[in-house]
């Protein structure tokens, strides 16, 4: 897992969320999981596909940028695959160039330099794209590049593009939608460590289930039923309860796999329905 960084919060907030706890080192590179016999090895994020490929690990966790980077850079196969997205750490892979530069398609690079920290993948897009321009590998700051006239464009991760615009660059294209993922290897997840592993992955699924599902109560006329069923987002059946002393009105409770938003709650009151609930959901197994 990564040792630092929004990545490694968000993986650390999901296991306890699974209900583990991590005792960390003093070096902080190896953390024991006390409920499960597994250890956390924290790394820099470029070694964890290696790691997991060669055997050090058995699972990792990753953003997909860094996975389809070695996998492309692999020249003998690469066996690690997604066992599990993991929704979070989203951002995307895109080439950028600076403002006021005229870009219609990717015919447009040709001839360009392009800077980047993942050269297999702006590679195989230009190579897909039957496009010659050349890499320029660099290990940081690639945002910079064209204003030291390193580089005419770029090929980076970006979140919310605030630091290209802070550089006077545009994004131009999308190379990948990336978001963390659990990886590993299969073949290699045999029986007792196929069986942790298992339990492993069911408590990361419950966990980013119940993280968006959402449980609702409320009031309601039984007349009223159908339609509420129908504006209820991605709940199964409902749970219908008589209220004590009201024989016209029920209570309705509900799982909903899809976020509830105010429009949601509008709707339903608009339905018939009344004092509505919408309570998060801390722990969820099928």
């Amino acid at each position: 897992m990564q040792r630092s960084g929004r990545l490694s919060d968000a993986s650390f907030e999901l296991l306890s969320k699974c209900g583990l706890h991590i005792s960390r080192s003093r070096t902080e590179l190896f953390c024991r999981i006390e409920e499960l016999p597994i250890d956390l090895l924290l790394v820099r994020d470029d070694d964890i596909p290696g790691f997991v490929e060669e055997g050090v690990c058995d699972l990792g966790i990753v953003g997909e940028n860094v996975v389809e980077e070695k996998r492309r850079a692999a020249s003998d196969g690469f066996k690690t695959g997604t066992i599990l997205p993991l929704g979070y750490a989203r951002c995307r892979l895109v080439l950028a160039v600076q403002e006021g530069r005229k870009f219609d398609d990717l015919s447009d690079l040709k001839g360009l330099r392009i800077a980047t920290t993942y050269p297999a993948s702006l590679k195989a897009m230009l190579t897909a794209a039957k496009v010659e321009a050349e890499i320029v590998v660099m290990n940081g700051s690639v945002e910079v590049a064209p204003r030291l006239h390193i580089a005419d464009a770029i090929c980076d991760i970006v979140q919310t593009g605030a630091t290209l615009e802070a550089n006077g660059l545009k994004p131009v294209h999308t190379l990948l939608d990336s978001q963390a993922l659990l990886i590993g290897r299969k073949d290699r997840l045999t029986g007792g460590k196929a069986e942790i592993a298992e339990r492993l992955i069911k408590r990361i699924q419950g966990a980013l289930k119940a993280s968006e599902a959402k449980y609702i109560m409320l009031h309601a006329p039984r007349s009223a039923l159908p339609a509420i069923a129908r504006i209820l987002p991605g709940a199964e059946s409902p749970t219908v309860l008589p209220l004590e002393g009201m024989p016209d009105k029920v209570a309705v409770h509900a799982v909903s796999r899809e976020s509830v938003f105010w429009e949601t709650m509008e709707q339903l009151k608009a339905a018939g329905a009344s004092a509505i609930l919408v309570l998060p959901i801390e722990k969820m197994m099928d």
